[in-house]
């Protein structure tokens, strides 16, 4: 039997003097190694994109970080930093692809960006700057670190209790994270149930509670160095899982 198919948008960015469509190699190798299901680059090309076309196909769509931030026009609100990174194509793609593979029953994971675009799609609003509110955390890392540093483990978050989060955790109550986001959930989006949170209450990861299959969002980076984090290894066990159950369904 072939490999599970897993969806992964692309990002627009500018490398070089040529635009191009793209994902970071840690995500595909997330997809290979951690859920043992084959990643398929999905171009941002908004409404061109055959959306039938690309279900049709998906046993699975997993949404990644990237330093682009989602429209705030899409939850109500007018950018406040003009100077932050948005990628237009990218949101014109996510956000109906998010909402037609729920309904559809797609197994659906989200990392940063993604589980920012996931609450967006769903009717959620953000926290454009979540340093600037007050009695919140600064989740945002330090570009000058290194990588290892920047990914390292920042905060702890606590796993709500008998959680579909805890079970995949094998019953954890609480875990450590990195964070490396500025924005971050504000009004969750209806039928989004919180899974975890940080200790100054920001949602760090939820799922949907009505989707007919695995929905997993986080805000953290479950990705990085995968082979080296027992939680972020049970995270793409529990979504490989997921996709094969998908893909061996009876259409």
């Amino acid at each position: 039997m072939r490999r599970p198919l897993v969806i992964v948008p692309a990002c627009t960015r500018h490398i070089g003097s040529h635009p191009d469509h793209a994902v970071h190699s840690k995500y595909i190798d997330a997809v290979v190694q951690g859920a043992r299901c084959m990643p398929l680059i999905l171009p941002a090309l908004g409404g061109q994109t055959d959306l039938e076309g690309v279900l049709a196909a998906a046993d699975g769509i997993m949404l990644t970080g990237s330093a682009s931030n989602v429209q705030a026009i899409l939850y109500g609100q007018e950018v406040l930093n003009l100077e932050l990174p948005q990628d237009h194509a990218r949101d014109a793609t996510t956000l109906p692809l998010i909402r037609a593979a729920i309904k559809r029953g797609i197994p659906l994971l989200a990392i940063c960006r993604g589980f920012q675009e996931v609450n967006v799609a769903l009717g959620g609003t953000l926290h454009q700057a979540v340093h600037e509110v007050p009695g919140m955390m600064d989740h945002r890392d330090n570009p000058q670190d290194t990588l290892e540093k920047q990914y390292g483990a920042a905060h702890r978050v606590r796993l709500a209790a008998d959680g579909k989060l805890a079970a995949i955790l094998d019953g954890a109550q609480e875990i450590m994270v990195n964070s490396l986001h500025g924005q971050g959930v504000d009004r969750l989006a209806p039928g989004l149930v919180a899974e975890a949170t940080a200790d100054d209450g920001l949602v760090e990861a939820y799922t949907v509670a009505t989707a007919p299959a695995f929905t997993l969002a986080v805000q953290w980076h479950p990705e990085w160095q995968l082979d080296a984090n027992q939680d972020s290894i049970r995270i793409f066990r529990a979504f490989g899982l997921a996709c094969r159950t998908y893909q061996e369904r009876i259409p």
